[in-house]
């Protein structure tokens, strides 16, 4: 008699990466109340408890441990076996899931995501943004989009655009009472809205010049940690600000921010679309690939 079925194997796997039942049933797309009732009903016919469970955290208990890394290659074997018979289709179908910063999604939604769903319409696409890499195997995301110096060494990289300039702005309002820095040594006496990163750190400003390269711990009394607030503030004359130039092509085109510093603003390697490699790539992720390979950017 079957002890466990397919779906509250996949619960258990769910909410032992995610470390909770709230942000496994978004994943699974069901409630926590019949979730709970999912892992509860395994549980009772196994005769053992799975999870521990307190008001503040959710772990495996040893029992769980065990039984997780025994069901997970079966799981893992079963979707590949699903991912198999998708050959079979005229055209990709079902879900895909990719992990990406804000700001990468902001790039590639409008070029990428929807000539994806345009082409495939029987596919749904799933973008989710956080500012800090994860894990994207352990916590079921197809691919993931960084740029290049962030994807992971034993992942396959796909190029999406060759590089990302950046750009140093200020408005016209914040320059009429100062002047244009004319070298990184100026920022000393400027306003610069600074920009903390996911892992908590206050990004240090980088510069490069005739092979002389250097970051920099601007001054500045604003942190900001999206980009698209780093963008405002410095549109209102709060500061400079240190944005990717692709943000900013109609605030220079239209005045209402002027670039300075451009010739220590050195380019870097762009963004990437990567996955595991193994044997067999899942047809949905294999077209997303074919999109990215046609529509690549400088």
């Amino acid at each position: 008699m079957m002890r466990g079925t397919l779906a509250e194997l996949e619960a258990v796997v769910t909410v032992a990466a995610k470390g909770g039942f709230r942000a496994a049933a978004r994943e699974l797309g069901i409630s926590s109340s019949a979730l709970s009732q999912q892992i509860a009903a395994l549980e009772a016919r196994l005769g053992v408890r799975l999870f521990n469970r307190t008001t503040r955290s959710v772990t495996l208990s040893s029992a769980g441990e065990q039984f997780v890394a025994e069901i997970t290659p079966a799981l893992t074997a079963i979707r590949n076996a699903i991912d198999l018979t998708d050959e079979h289709r005229s055209e990709p179908s079902g879900m895909l899931r990719i992990n990406t910063s804000v700001g990468a999604a902001r790039m590639v939604l409008a070029p990428l995501a929807l000539e994806y769903l345009r082409r495939y319409p029987r596919m749904q696409l799933e973008i989710v943004t956080e500012g800090a890499l994860v894990d994207i195997n352990a916590q079921g995301f197809d691919a993931g989009i960084r740029i290049l110096e962030a994807v992971p060494p034993d992942m396959i990289s796909v190029p999406i655009n060759r590089l990302i300039r950046p750009a140093i702005v200020g408005s016209p309002a914040y320059f009429s009472t100062r002047p244009q820095p004319k070298t990184p040594a100026d920022l000393e006496t400027h306003r610069c809205i600074r920009a903390r990163m996911a892992s908590g750190t206050i990004y240090r400003w980088e510069f490069e010049r005739r092979g002389d390269a250097f970051t920099m711990d601007v001054p500045g009394n604003l942190i900001l940690d999206e980009s698209d607030l780093i963008l405002r503030a410095a549109r209102e004359g709060a500061g400079l600000a240190y944005l990717s130039e692709w943000q900013l092509v109609e605030d220079l085109a239209a005045g209402r921010l002027i670039r300075v510093l451009e010739d220590w603003t050195a380019p870097y390697p762009g963004l990437c679309l990567y996955y595991p490699g193994r044997r067999h790539i899942p047809a949905k992720l294999r077209a997303f690939v074919e999109v990215v390979k046609e529509m690549r950017w400088d």
